[in-house]
């Protein structure tokens, strides 16, 4: 199973939140998500989900990779005014990304938690941006 398994974990929480059809877009690896998501957050997409799985190695590869992602799509939240659900696993093994993944067996679902939190993020923001009456 490729890990395009992880991305119907996050279906689930579409239809709670009314969202009929979600842009899917790739990257080649998870160090190129934050800036899919600052040019997708520039095209006027109310929430980003970012997903993805980043497996510890035996190099220090794996602490580069995930403060930059974590730095990297914070920050694109924090300049644009775009939530950004956070789905990307950060794992020791793959067994415990699998565990995550909200597939059949899986313990959690961490892609329809990052969806359920990019989406009512979006709606919190635009609550407030509506004028009080």
């Amino acid at each position: 199973m490729g890990w395009a398994g992880y991305i119907p974990g996050a279906r689930p929480a579409r239809p709670a939140w009314g969202i009929a059809a979600p842009t899917l877009i790739g990257a080649p690896g998870c160090s190129e998500r934050p800036v899919v998501a600052k040019v997708l957050a520039g095209r006027g997409y109310d929430a980003i989900v970012a997903l993805g799985v980043v497996i510890r190695g035996g190099t220090p590869h794996f602490e580069y990779v995930c403060q930059g992602v974590t730095q990297g799509l914070t920050q694109v939240s924090i300049d644009t005014g775009v939530p950004i659900g956070f789905g990307v696993l950060t794992c020791d093994t793959e067994e415990q990304a699998l565990d995550r993944a909200g597939i059949e067996g899986s313990n959690e679902d961490k892609g329809h938690e990052a969806v359920t939190a990019a989406v009512a993020t979006a709606a919190t923001l635009r609550s407030v941006s509506e004028p009080w009456h």
